[in-house]
């Protein structure tokens, strides 16, 4: 095969700049060019195999600038011949960086070998990927560098599971900056959650009680002030739980059900909280006091309201709030649940003005936060 055939856009004076260049500067121009073209999905099988040969001279280059060149270009692209990917992740950082972040060339059992050989910043460019599976991120959490721990935790598209937290924790439990970026992830099983909680402190503690789900008990004495002093809103934490009926009778046996709680929850649109928490009220199955609480003749709601032995005064505050719930989710358009619970608010205090002051004032107090929430999701979308 001839240059010509190889592409047009493709000289012989380009290769045998490459080649020959008197400068790394003509060099490293000549290798980005080659790149540019090899990155192209119209060569036929025999200008690929040319392409890859091609690289090859590349990568043996003793210049770093050549070298990276052919990193930085080629970072994103299938077309990186496997073995000279393999070569530049073990190359000088400034040239493995790129490929070791972005490179689709490296399969999970590439990167987790990749992480056990590799030190702490080759490490981290491993854990700041764009994604990264729950194998790779286990070999993070356990083989991987402090550094490159603390990325994997603050990295948005790496999957953890539960067993990659507890080896980080079995790591790094004392470490803050380690518990700190754990803390801040979206989401944590609440068993984790549990054990981290032991571990943090201050502006960590309250996110980490106020964003997660906790274990009920937990829950409840850090609303009771049992553990460090914080506010924790039990109603938004009834919103985080997976097993809502042991969460409820949690309350129960602690004397923290209560009917404020209650019609919080339902002006807030929890209304899953509220069911359960009617049911175990009244000591009917959760099934028929869904019924009666969504019962279309307006009845069931009162009558199971009645039975709890509810003070009636916060009655005409439920009915509204179930009622705005129902019409709101008949709306056609897909709220989250945040936004659900502020138009929840806005609804009812335009509809209702007969709720007890305290419970006006947490309303109000809602709605600040959901507009501070939402201009600061505003601000980094603006920002991104």
């Amino acid at each position: 095969m001839t240059i010509v055939q190889f592409r047009p856009r493709l000289t012989e004076t380009d290769i045998r700049q490459l080649i020959k260049g008197a400068t790394p500067e003509e060099r490293a121009a000549a290798a980005q060019k080659v790149c540019a073209v090899v990155n192209q999905s119209d060569l036929t099988d025999a200008e690929r195999a040319y392409a890859d040969q091609v690289i090859r001279l590349v990568v043996e280059d003793i210049a770093v600038q050549v070298r990276l060149a052919l990193a930085v270009t080629l970072k994103n692209s299938p077309k990186l011949p496997y073995d000279v990917a393999m070569r530049l992740a073990r190359d000088v950082e400034a040239i493995a960086i790129p490929i070791l972040k972005r490179s689709p060339v490296f399969s999970d059992s590439d990167l987790i070998e990749l992480i056990r050989a590799l030190p702490p910043r080759k490490q981290s460019a491993i854990a700041r990927r764009e994604s990264l599976t729950t194998a790779v991120s286990e070999a993070i959490c356990e083989f991987g560098a402090r550094e490159a721990v603390i990325n994997l935790m603050q990295n948005s598209g790496a999957a953890i599971e539960e067993t990659g937290f507890r080896k980080t924790l079995d790591r790094f439990a004392d470490d803050a900056a380690v518990t700190g970026a754990m803390a801040f992830r979206e989401s944590l099983p609440v068993s984790i959650v549990e054990r981290l909680i032991t571990h943090v402190s201050g502006a960590v503690f309250d996110h980490l009680v106020n964003t997660h789900a906790l274990p009920p008990q937990l829950a409840i004495e850090i609303a009771s002030g049992a553990r460090e002093r914080t506010t924790l809103d039990l109603v938004e934490q009834a919103a985080r739980q997976q097993d809502m009926r042991r969460f409820v009778q949690q309350l129960q046996m602690n004397g923290r059900l209560s009917p404020s709680l209650l019609l919080r929850a339902a002006c807030l649109g929890h209304m899953s909280f509220v069911e359960w928490s009617l049911a175990e009220l009244s000591g009917i199955p959760h099934s028929r006091a869904w019924l009666m609480v969504h019962d279309a003749g307006r009845l069931g709601l009162k009558a199971l309201y009645e039975r709890c032995g509810l003070p009636m005064m916060i009655y005409p505050g439920l009915r509204v709030a179930v009622d705005v719930f129902h019409e709101l989710s008949r709306d056609s358009q897909p709220v989250d649940r945040t936004k659900m619970s502020e138009r929840m608010i806005q609804r009812i205090l335009s509809q209702f003005q007969g709720l007890p002051r305290v419970e006006l004032d947490y309303l109000f107090e809602k709605l600040d936060y959901y507009a501070i929430a939402r201009r600061q999701r505003q601000e980094l979308s603006s920002a991104g």
